[in-house]
Protein backbone atom coordinates (compact mmCIF):
# COMPACT_ATOMS: atom_id res chain seq x y z
CA UNK A 1 0.00 0.00 0.00
CA UNK A 2 1.37 3.22 -1.14
CA UNK A 3 0.66 6.18 1.16
CA UNK A 4 0.67 10.14 1.30
CA UNK A 5 3.58 10.04 3.37
CA UNK A 6 5.07 7.44 0.53
CA UNK A 7 4.80 10.06 -2.18
CA UNK A 8 5.96 13.01 -0.54
CA UNK A 9 9.06 10.49 0.68
CA UNK A 10 9.94 10.65 -3.42
CA UNK A 11 8.98 13.71 -3.68
CA UNK A 12 11.73 15.10 -1.42
CA UNK A 13 14.14 12.81 -2.85
CA UNK A 14 13.21 14.31 -6.49
CA UNK A 15 13.31 17.73 -5.71
CA UNK A 16 15.46 17.86 -1.87
CA UNK A 17 13.42 20.47 0.52
CA UNK A 18 16.47 21.67 1.98
CA UNK A 19 17.29 23.42 -1.49
CA UNK A 20 13.84 25.20 -0.88
CA UNK A 21 14.31 29.28 0.04
CA UNK A 22 14.49 29.75 3.49
CA UNK A 23 10.51 32.05 3.55
CA UNK A 24 8.74 29.06 0.90
CA UNK A 25 6.45 25.92 2.61
CA UNK A 26 7.05 23.03 1.24
CA UNK A 27 6.56 19.14 2.22
CA UNK A 28 3.40 17.87 3.10
CA UNK A 29 0.74 20.95 4.20
CA UNK A 30 -2.10 19.87 4.04
CA UNK A 31 -4.27 16.08 4.92
CA UNK A 32 -2.90 12.64 6.66
CA UNK A 33 0.33 11.31 6.18
CA UNK A 34 -0.67 7.86 6.82
CA UNK A 35 -3.66 8.19 4.28
CA UNK A 36 -3.52 5.12 1.58
CA UNK A 37 -2.73 6.71 -1.95
CA UNK A 38 -4.02 5.20 -5.28
CA UNK A 39 -4.08 8.61 -7.46
CA UNK A 40 -2.49 11.63 -7.55
CA UNK A 41 -2.45 15.25 -9.88
CA UNK A 42 0.23 17.59 -10.16
CA UNK A 43 -0.61 21.40 -10.98
CA UNK A 44 1.06 24.58 -10.85
CA UNK A 45 -1.60 26.25 -8.23
CA UNK A 46 -4.84 24.85 -6.11
CA UNK A 47 -8.16 26.93 -6.56
CA UNK A 48 -11.14 25.83 -7.20
CA UNK A 49 -10.79 24.70 -10.44
CA UNK A 50 -7.59 22.43 -10.02
CA UNK A 51 -9.38 21.59 -6.58
CA UNK A 52 -13.05 20.80 -8.11
CA UNK A 53 -10.80 18.37 -10.80
CA UNK A 54 -9.24 16.57 -7.84
CA UNK A 55 -12.13 15.86 -6.72
CA UNK A 56 -14.27 14.70 -9.41
CA UNK A 57 -11.11 12.58 -10.72
CA UNK A 58 -10.80 11.05 -6.88
CA UNK A 59 -7.36 11.93 -6.25
CA UNK A 60 -6.21 11.54 -2.64
CA UNK A 61 -3.02 13.76 -2.88
CA UNK A 62 -2.44 16.92 -4.85
CA UNK A 63 0.98 17.71 -5.64
CA UNK A 64 0.79 21.73 -6.05
CA UNK A 65 4.23 23.66 -7.30
CA UNK A 66 2.73 26.57 -5.37
CA UNK A 67 2.02 25.96 -1.95
CA UNK A 68 -1.49 26.27 -0.05
CA UNK A 69 -1.51 28.09 2.77
CA UNK A 70 1.68 30.17 2.27
CA UNK A 71 0.42 33.27 3.86
CA UNK A 72 -1.86 33.19 7.32
CA UNK A 73 -5.07 32.79 6.63
CA UNK A 74 -7.73 33.26 9.97
CA UNK A 75 -10.93 31.90 8.21
CA UNK A 76 -11.40 28.71 6.10
CA UNK A 77 -15.34 28.84 5.26
CA UNK A 78 -17.02 26.64 2.03
CA UNK A 79 -18.54 30.04 0.87
CA UNK A 80 -15.45 31.71 0.43
CA UNK A 81 -13.64 32.58 -2.74
CA UNK A 82 -10.58 32.75 -1.75
CA UNK A 83 -10.37 29.63 0.05
CA UNK A 84 -13.74 27.34 -0.03
CA UNK A 85 -12.02 24.76 -1.97
CA UNK A 86 -10.02 23.93 0.93
CA UNK A 87 -12.99 22.85 2.86
CA UNK A 88 -13.91 20.68 -0.41
CA UNK A 89 -10.91 18.90 -0.13
CA UNK A 90 -10.90 18.47 3.50
CA UNK A 91 -14.47 17.10 3.01
CA UNK A 92 -13.05 14.54 0.51
CA UNK A 93 -9.88 13.80 2.06
CA UNK A 94 -7.34 15.00 -0.26
CA UNK A 95 -3.75 15.90 0.79
CA UNK A 96 -1.75 19.00 -0.60
CA UNK A 97 2.05 18.51 -1.02
CA UNK A 98 4.23 20.95 -2.07
CA UNK A 99 7.83 21.41 -3.86
CA UNK A 100 8.06 25.32 -4.95
CA UNK A 101 11.81 26.45 -5.10
CA UNK A 102 12.89 23.21 -3.87
CA UNK A 103 11.15 21.71 -7.64
CA UNK A 104 12.83 25.41 -8.76
CA UNK A 105 16.33 24.80 -7.54
CA UNK A 106 16.68 21.50 -7.71
CA UNK A 107 19.27 19.24 -10.57
CA UNK A 108 17.06 18.19 -12.68
CA UNK A 109 14.52 20.79 -11.68
CA UNK A 110 12.21 23.21 -13.53
CA UNK A 111 15.03 25.69 -14.53
CA UNK A 112 17.19 23.31 -16.02
CA UNK A 113 14.26 21.54 -17.48
CA UNK A 114 13.44 25.22 -19.21
CA UNK A 115 17.31 25.49 -20.45
CA UNK A 116 17.27 21.82 -21.85
CA UNK A 117 14.02 22.90 -23.83
CA UNK A 118 15.87 26.36 -25.20
CA UNK A 119 19.14 23.96 -26.03
CA UNK A 120 21.32 25.94 -23.70
CA UNK A 121 24.72 24.27 -22.69
CA UNK A 122 27.24 24.63 -19.98
CA UNK A 123 24.91 25.27 -17.66
CA UNK A 124 25.53 26.72 -14.11
CA UNK A 125 23.46 27.83 -11.24
CA UNK A 126 23.23 31.44 -10.77
CA UNK A 127 22.89 31.37 -7.02
CA UNK A 128 25.38 27.91 -6.13
CA UNK A 129 24.63 25.98 -2.95
CA UNK A 130 27.83 25.20 -1.09
CA UNK A 131 26.50 22.48 1.13
CA UNK A 132 25.87 18.84 0.63
CA UNK A 133 22.45 18.61 -0.58
CA UNK A 134 20.08 15.54 1.29
CA UNK A 135 16.76 14.00 0.67
CA UNK A 136 15.51 16.59 3.12
CA UNK A 137 13.02 13.54 4.49
CA UNK A 138 14.39 12.01 7.94
CA UNK A 139 14.80 8.09 7.63
CA UNK A 140 14.91 5.46 10.31
CA UNK A 141 16.42 1.65 9.54
CA UNK A 142 14.35 -1.00 12.21
CA UNK A 143 16.33 -3.89 12.74
CA UNK A 144 14.15 -6.95 14.31
CA UNK A 145 15.34 -10.15 15.64
CA UNK A 146 12.71 -13.25 15.01
CA UNK A 147 12.81 -16.96 14.23
CA UNK A 148 12.34 -18.57 11.15
CA UNK A 149 8.55 -19.03 11.87
CA UNK A 150 7.95 -15.69 11.92
CA UNK A 151 9.80 -14.44 9.16
CA UNK A 152 6.74 -13.92 6.36
CA UNK A 153 4.76 -12.44 9.22
CA UNK A 154 7.00 -9.57 10.51
CA UNK A 155 7.91 -8.91 6.70
CA UNK A 156 3.97 -8.49 5.92
CA UNK A 157 4.04 -6.49 8.64
CA UNK A 158 6.48 -3.90 8.20
CA UNK A 159 6.07 -3.88 4.50
CA UNK A 160 2.23 -3.14 4.67
CA UNK A 161 2.64 -0.38 7.62
CA UNK A 162 4.98 1.22 5.11
CA UNK A 163 8.37 0.28 5.94
CA UNK A 164 10.86 -1.35 2.64
CA UNK A 165 10.37 1.62 0.38
CA UNK A 166 13.58 2.64 -1.66
CA UNK A 167 13.25 4.76 -4.48
CA UNK A 168 11.12 3.11 -6.83
CA UNK A 169 11.36 -0.22 -4.74
CA UNK A 170 8.93 -1.80 -2.21
CA UNK A 171 9.01 -4.77 -0.27
CA UNK A 172 12.93 -4.29 0.45
CA UNK A 173 14.70 -6.30 3.34
CA UNK A 174 17.58 -7.81 4.42
CA UNK A 175 18.06 -10.75 7.02
CA UNK A 176 21.15 -12.17 8.46
CA UNK A 177 21.01 -15.84 10.17
CA UNK A 178 22.60 -16.08 13.65
CA UNK A 179 21.81 -17.04 17.23
CA UNK A 180 20.24 -15.43 20.11
CA UNK A 181 19.72 -15.68 23.67
CA UNK A 182 17.07 -15.02 26.51
CA UNK A 183 16.16 -16.18 29.48
CA UNK A 184 12.78 -15.02 31.20
CA UNK A 185 11.96 -14.26 34.86
CA UNK A 186 9.45 -16.14 36.85
CA UNK A 187 6.63 -13.78 35.58
CA UNK A 188 7.70 -14.11 31.56
CA UNK A 189 5.61 -16.33 29.50
CA UNK A 190 7.98 -17.43 27.08
CA UNK A 191 6.88 -18.13 23.50
CA UNK A 192 10.03 -20.54 23.92
CA UNK A 193 11.59 -22.39 26.65
CA UNK A 194 10.57 -22.32 29.96
CA UNK A 195 10.95 -19.17 32.38
CA UNK A 196 14.48 -19.27 34.36
CA UNK A 197 16.51 -20.82 32.13
CA UNK A 198 18.72 -19.88 29.04
CA UNK A 199 17.35 -20.58 25.79
CA UNK A 200 19.42 -20.40 22.62
CA UNK A 201 17.61 -20.20 19.48
CA UNK A 202 18.31 -19.90 15.89
CA UNK A 203 17.07 -16.42 14.63
CA UNK A 204 17.09 -14.04 12.01
CA UNK A 205 18.06 -10.45 12.00
CA UNK A 206 15.23 -8.44 9.96
CA UNK A 207 16.38 -4.96 8.39
CA UNK A 208 14.07 -2.09 6.66
CA UNK A 209 14.39 0.78 5.83
CA UNK A 210 11.18 3.14 7.47
CA UNK A 211 10.36 6.79 7.00
CA UNK A 212 9.63 8.60 10.14
CA UNK A 213 5.74 9.12 9.44
CA UNK A 214 5.43 5.29 9.24
CA UNK A 215 7.95 4.76 12.61
CA UNK A 216 4.98 4.37 14.91
CA UNK A 217 3.18 2.00 12.96
CA UNK A 218 5.54 0.61 11.80
CA UNK A 219 7.03 -1.11 15.15
CA UNK A 220 3.30 -1.50 16.62
CA UNK A 221 2.37 -3.85 13.32
CA UNK A 222 5.84 -5.53 14.13
CA UNK A 223 4.82 -6.12 17.67
CA UNK A 224 1.46 -7.16 16.79
CA UNK A 225 2.39 -10.15 14.40
CA UNK A 226 5.70 -11.04 15.98
CA UNK A 227 5.45 -14.03 18.32
CA UNK A 228 7.22 -13.29 21.25
CA UNK A 229 6.36 -11.75 24.78
CA UNK A 230 8.81 -8.97 24.10
CA UNK A 231 10.43 -8.91 20.70
CA UNK A 232 13.85 -7.42 20.30
CA UNK A 233 13.76 -4.00 17.74
CA UNK A 234 16.68 -1.61 17.14
CA UNK A 235 15.94 1.99 15.71
CA UNK A 236 19.10 3.57 13.67
CA UNK A 237 18.36 6.98 12.11
CA UNK A 238 19.88 7.34 8.98
CA UNK A 239 21.71 10.26 7.32
CA UNK A 240 21.22 10.17 3.44
CA UNK A 241 24.48 10.55 0.81
CA UNK A 242 24.59 13.89 -1.15
CA UNK A 243 23.37 14.01 -4.00
CA UNK A 244 25.76 13.42 -7.15
CA UNK A 245 25.07 15.21 -10.27
CA UNK A 246 24.87 18.89 -11.73
CA UNK A 247 25.20 21.48 -9.07
CA UNK A 248 22.45 22.88 -7.43
CA UNK A 249 21.14 26.64 -6.47
CA UNK A 250 18.28 29.32 -7.73
CA UNK A 251 18.20 30.14 -10.78
CA UNK A 252 20.76 28.85 -14.21
CA UNK A 253 22.91 30.18 -16.56
CA UNK A 254 23.82 28.92 -19.87
CA UNK A 255 25.22 29.56 -23.29
CA UNK A 256 23.74 29.36 -26.76
CA UNK A 257 25.13 26.42 -29.18
CA UNK A 258 25.09 29.12 -31.58
CA UNK A 259 24.67 33.50 -30.94
CA UNK A 260 21.24 35.00 -32.49
CA UNK A 261 19.69 38.39 -32.17
CA UNK A 262 17.55 39.12 -29.13
CA UNK A 263 14.40 39.03 -31.51
CA UNK A 264 15.24 35.78 -32.92
CA UNK A 265 15.54 33.98 -29.48
CA UNK A 266 12.60 35.78 -28.12
CA UNK A 267 10.34 34.05 -30.99
CA UNK A 268 12.33 30.67 -30.14
CA UNK A 269 11.15 31.15 -26.03
CA UNK A 270 7.39 31.87 -27.23
CA UNK A 271 6.99 29.13 -29.38
CA UNK A 272 9.06 26.84 -26.73
CA UNK A 273 6.82 27.72 -23.84
CA UNK A 274 3.53 28.52 -26.28
CA UNK A 275 3.82 32.08 -24.39
CA UNK A 276 0.69 34.17 -24.85
CA UNK A 277 2.11 37.67 -22.94
CA UNK A 278 6.16 37.74 -23.53
CA UNK A 279 8.16 40.96 -23.31
CA UNK A 280 10.85 41.66 -23.95
CA UNK A 281 13.19 44.54 -22.85
CA UNK A 282 16.07 45.33 -24.85
CA UNK A 283 17.26 45.85 -28.70
CA UNK A 284 15.83 43.36 -31.07
CA UNK A 285 19.14 42.90 -32.87
CA UNK A 286 21.40 42.91 -30.23
CA UNK A 287 23.61 39.43 -29.80
CA UNK A 288 22.42 37.04 -27.32
CA UNK A 289 24.91 34.41 -26.42
CA UNK A 290 24.80 34.01 -22.70
CA UNK A 291 21.22 33.28 -21.23
CA UNK A 292 20.12 33.36 -17.69
CA UNK A 293 16.75 31.55 -16.69
CA UNK A 294 14.89 32.08 -13.72
CA UNK A 295 11.35 30.51 -13.74
CA UNK A 296 8.27 31.88 -12.13
CA UNK A 297 8.54 35.86 -10.27
CA UNK A 298 12.80 36.01 -10.91
CA UNK A 299 12.99 39.31 -11.73
CA UNK A 300 14.93 40.44 -8.56
CA UNK A 301 18.02 37.40 -10.45
CA UNK A 302 18.77 40.69 -12.47
CA UNK A 303 22.14 41.65 -10.47
CA UNK A 304 22.49 37.87 -10.60
CA UNK A 305 22.53 37.70 -14.11
CA UNK A 306 24.57 40.85 -14.63
CA UNK A 307 27.53 39.19 -12.70
CA UNK A 308 27.30 35.89 -14.55
CA UNK A 309 27.66 38.00 -17.60
CA UNK A 310 24.18 36.99 -19.11
CA UNK A 311 23.22 39.10 -22.32
CA UNK A 312 19.67 38.24 -21.29
CA UNK A 313 17.14 36.91 -18.51
CA UNK A 314 14.46 34.88 -19.07
CA UNK A 315 12.00 35.11 -16.50
CA UNK A 316 8.00 34.71 -15.88
CA UNK A 317 7.25 37.79 -14.83
CA UNK A 318 9.03 41.21 -13.60
CA UNK A 319 7.56 44.59 -12.21
CA UNK A 320 7.87 48.14 -14.20
CA UNK A 321 11.15 49.05 -12.56
CA UNK A 322 13.06 45.81 -12.99
CA UNK A 323 12.82 47.04 -17.26
CA UNK A 324 14.23 49.85 -16.15
CA UNK A 325 17.15 48.13 -14.11
CA UNK A 326 17.68 45.90 -16.69
CA UNK A 327 18.05 48.94 -19.41
CA UNK A 328 20.62 50.55 -16.88
CA UNK A 329 22.70 47.76 -16.42
CA UNK A 330 22.86 47.12 -20.24
CA UNK A 331 20.82 43.30 -20.06
CA UNK A 332 17.85 42.29 -22.06
CA UNK A 333 15.06 40.89 -19.95
CA UNK A 334 12.49 38.89 -21.45
CA UNK A 335 9.18 37.81 -19.40
CA UNK A 336 7.15 34.72 -20.91
CA UNK A 337 4.60 33.96 -18.02
CA UNK A 338 5.06 32.35 -14.80
CA UNK A 339 2.19 29.55 -16.17
CA UNK A 340 4.59 29.45 -19.00
CA UNK A 341 7.86 29.15 -17.12
CA UNK A 342 6.53 26.79 -14.87
CA UNK A 343 3.79 24.71 -15.92
CA UNK A 344 6.16 22.66 -18.14
CA UNK A 345 7.45 21.28 -15.02
CA UNK A 346 4.22 20.12 -13.88
CA UNK A 347 4.33 18.19 -16.79
CA UNK A 348 7.19 16.56 -16.00
CA UNK A 349 7.38 15.95 -12.60
CA UNK A 350 3.96 13.59 -13.25
CA UNK A 351 5.96 11.76 -15.44
CA UNK A 352 8.95 11.21 -13.30
CA UNK A 353 6.61 10.13 -10.41
CA UNK A 354 4.91 7.57 -12.58
CA UNK A 355 7.64 6.02 -13.78
CA UNK A 356 8.54 5.62 -10.03
CA UNK A 357 5.42 4.35 -8.79
CA UNK A 358 3.77 2.37 -11.16
CA UNK A 359 1.10 0.96 -9.38
CA UNK A 360 -0.44 5.02 -8.62
CA UNK A 361 -2.52 6.85 -11.11
CA UNK A 362 -0.93 10.17 -11.55
CA UNK A 363 -1.76 12.85 -13.68
CA UNK A 364 -0.96 16.60 -14.83
CA UNK A 365 -4.41 18.81 -13.77
CA UNK A 366 -6.37 19.15 -17.23
CA UNK A 367 -8.60 21.95 -16.03
CA UNK A 368 -5.66 24.33 -15.02
CA UNK A 369 -5.23 27.51 -17.84
CA UNK A 370 -2.78 30.26 -17.47
CA UNK A 371 -5.27 33.21 -15.99
CA UNK A 372 -3.52 35.90 -18.11
CA UNK A 373 -4.18 35.44 -22.15
CA UNK A 374 -3.85 37.34 -24.90
CA UNK A 375 -7.15 39.63 -26.11
CA UNK A 376 -5.38 39.21 -29.87
CA UNK A 377 -3.70 35.50 -30.39
CA UNK A 378 -2.48 36.60 -34.14
CA UNK A 379 0.14 38.86 -31.69
CA UNK A 380 1.91 36.23 -30.53
CA UNK A 381 5.41 35.50 -32.14
CA UNK A 382 5.97 33.26 -34.30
Amino acid sequence: MTTVADVVHLLGRLTPFELAEPWDNVGLIWGDPASPVSRVMTCLTVCSRTAAEAIRERAELIISHHPVLFREVKKIRSDDPTNGFLWSLARAGVSVASPHTAFDNAAGGINDLLCDRLGLIELEPLRPVSRPIRSGTRRFKVIVFTPESDREAVMDAAFESGAGRIGAYSECSFAIAGQGTFRGDSSANPTIGEPGRRETVAELRLEFVCPAARLAAVLASIRERHSYEEPAIDVQALEDEPQTGPPAGAGRVGRLSEARPLEDFARQVASTLESSCLQVVGEPKRTIARVAVCCGAGDDFLPDAHRARADVLLTGEARFHRGLEAQELGLALITAGHHATERPGIVDLAHRLKSALPGVAIWPSQDEIDPFQSTDPTTRLK
